[in-house]
């Protein structure tokens, strides 16, 4: 084997197992397609991509409908530039408006408008049916029950516990 791809101090990487390559790649490949395919319903239903579609639904269940940007680019797992232009989309469609942090000077809020929260709740049904065909409409109750097993453990082990990690929505 190339020493290159060898891990630190030379030693033999572990290597996936041909079942877990083939499990890997099935993952991979399924993610890809799902996300798409959400993507493609929202944008045709709503004029908008599945992580526009995720921001409403965070400020929707929000008291208030209304989070700290902060919180909102934590929750969505994404970084603030990419919040920052996802929420001038919104607000330029008229679904969102930023407001100052009456706690905090320096920050801002995302709130959801009258506007945001209608077109949310016409564009949930065809969204939750998407979700439903691609995913749960194919699987038994036994396998949603162990993927929803299996991917709260991964969620949990890869939740980083460090505060202080060096994470994108940090950032």
């Amino acid at each position: 084997m190339n020493r290159a791809l060898n891990g630190e101090g030379g030693q033999e990487p572990r290597w996936l197992s041909d079942e877990e390559q083939r499990v890997w790649r099935s993952y991979l490949h399924a993610t890809t397609l799902l996300e798409d395919h959400l993507d493609r319903q929202l944008q045709r239903d709503a004029g908008m991509p599945h992580i526009y579609y995720g921001l409403l639904v965070q400020l929707s269940q929000a008291p208030r409908r209304r989070k700290r940007m902060t919180q909102l680019a934590i929750d969505a797992k994404i970084t603030r530039s990419r919040l920052s232009h996802a929420i001038a989309r919104l607000e330029k469609n008229g679904w969102v408006r930023r407001e100052d942090c009456p706690s905090d000077k320096r920050g801002q809020n995302a709130v959801l408008t009258e506007e945001g929260f209608g077109v949310l709740r016409r564009t949930a049904p065809g969204h939750v049916e998407a979700v439903r065909q691609a995913m749960f409409d194919r699987l038994t109750p036994e396998q949603v029950a162990q993927l929803g097993e299996i991917m709260q453990v991964m969620a949990e082990g890869l939740q980083p516990q460090d505060t202080g990690a060096d994470l994108p929505w940090l950032r």
